[in-house]
């Protein structure tokens, strides 16, 4: 069983910057692929960003892509969100997610098997 703990949300203003992490309870990084996913209220949960470890691949969502950027720090097991140029289109609550690992870096919900509760982003204009 992986658990999966997310921080660094909050209010920001447009164009702010927010990290958030997501530490995971063992060695799950190295192992699985990691990813975020962000839902705003009334919306499908959507995939944000993944990244499978063993190959350094990363994968974005178009609406961030250049803004966004996913790493992880595999000694301390921690996934990372490095957020730029925040618009209030991207406020929403960010999970993250682990999943078994595949040829494809997944960007459905059903590719993940676990996932953490969440930590809410607000962006202000």
């Amino acid at each position: 069983q992986v658990q999966l703990t997310e921080s660094g949300g909050g209010l920001v203003q447009a164009g702010s910057s927010l990290r958030l992490s997501c530490a995971a309870s063992r060695r799950t990084l190295s192992d699985y692929h990691m990813a975020w996913f962000r839902q705003a209220p009334g919306k499908e949960r959507e995939f944000v960003a993944a990244i499978a470890w063993s190959t350094a691949n990363t994968y974005y969502a178009d609406s961030v892509k250049g803004r966004f950027t996913i790493s992880g720090d595999n000694a301390r097991d921690t996934l990372y969100l490095q957020m730029t140029s925040l618009t209030p289109e991207d406020t929403a609550s960010y999970y993250c997610a682990a999943g078994l690992p595949t040829s494809l870096l997944g960007t459905t919900p059903s590719s993940y098997h676990y996932w953490g509760q969440g930590t809410q982003v607000t962006v202000s204009p």
